[in-house]
């Protein structure tokens, strides 16, 4: 009776609103990690949960394994993070074809199957970032919607690495070792979320997907911005070039006066003046630049009563001014900001 009343008490400290199959963290995180689910649901393996209220969900999650398991075929989702496995052979999915999510992340992972996902035409979420990875997984399902390859040692992308892959919205690729994307991602045509951060990028990627609502290419290499570079976006809100060499020289006049953008990072490079902003524009951020002089013309081009800008949030500090050299008429053309840091 005592071991009924605790698993109950496991069970409602989880949210509804959370993973329903995170009950069983609940009973670790209580010391009872050596209790064995009941497996009536179905064969499942020695090593790994399989929760007979949820018999399509494997967790074998945090068990030191060192290679893949055996997945039974009605498999849906499959927890194998946090191991030591260093491979995934042409076989590991062979008996379960109907997968949706694996989750792969923070093993040692080396080396991937050339078919290992090609069976997994349902596959829509995997999880493959914090391994040791130098390229990308072939023949990845193109069902796929959220892709994670972070943290890995990936060099170069195939200029097929993503073919076909158009219903992909997330594609996780910062902290690798990535100098050029190529056109790689151009058939992406549903991607919203890009992030190449902390790669070793010398230039913008040519060819990105019209579709993207966020862009992070901060902690690169890159000295100069295209002209024109926000024009072939549809929906771009969100962008980061922090930690890069940018320069003044290197920006095009006018290339961030785009109403479209909401947040715009170009704090910790080169730049010695303020670049020119839409109106619209919500978030700036410029810090740890060289910027000499506080420009009000680059946040609006006439200053009036009806005429103002949208910032909420501009951060300046750490350039070559003070609130001292902020003029008055700022109160008129930053009214809504809330947010001033010189």
């Amino acid at each position: 009776m005592r071991l009924i009343a605790l698993l109950l008490l496991g069970l409602m400290e989880v949210s509804l609103a959370q993973d329903p199959f995170q009950w069983l963290s609940s009973l670790h995180s209580r010391g009872y990690a050596s209790l064995q689910a009941d497996n009536t649901g179905g064969e499942c393996p020695e090593e790994c949960d399989c929760p007979p209220t949820f018999p399509i969900a494997m967790y074998c999650d945090n068990r030191n394994i060192q290679k893949m398991p055996y997945i039974p075929s009605r498999m849906k989702y499959v927890y194998l993070q946090h191991n030591q496995i260093t491979s995934v052979p042409d076989n590991a999915f062979g008996n379960a074809t109907n997968l949706v999510w694996v989750m792969l992340h923070e093993n040692h992972i080396n080396s991937v199957g050339k078919q290992a996902f090609a069976k997994l035409s349902n596959l829509n979420r995997l999880y493959l970032n914090n391994n040791n990875l130098t390229e990308v997984p072939s023949n990845l399902p193109r069902s796929l919607r959220d892709l994670r390859l972070n943290h890995n040692k990936i060099g170069k992308l195939a200029p097929n690495a993503f073919e076909g892959m158009e219903n992909l919205t997330i594609l996780l690729l910062h902290h690798n070792s990535l100098q050029d994307i190529g056109v790689g991602l151009k058939g992406l045509k549903s991607l919203t979320l890009l992030d190449v951060s902390r790669n070793q990028l010398k230039k913008v990627p040519e060819s990105l997907p019209e579709m993207l609502h966020q862009l992070y290419l901060d902690s690169n290499s890159i000295g100069a911005v295209p002209a024109n570079f926000l024009n072939q976006f549809s929906n771009l809100q969100y962008v980061r070039f922090a930690h890069n060499e940018l320069t003044n020289k290197g920006i095009p006049q006018n290339t961030f006066n785009n109403s479209g953008l909401v947040e715009l990072d170009l704090s910790f490079n080169k730049l010695e003046s303020i670049p020119v902003v839409s109106t619209s524009l919500q978030h700036l951020y410029l810090q740890a630049n060289q910027i000499k002089e506080f420009t009000l013309g680059s946040f609006c081009s006439v200053v009036d009563v009806m005429n103002f800008s949208r910032l909420r949030v501009l951060r300046l500090e750490g350039n070559e001014i003070g609130a001292g050299d902020v003029p008055s008429e700022a109160a008129l053309c930053l009214r809504l900001a809330s947010d001033i840091a010189v």
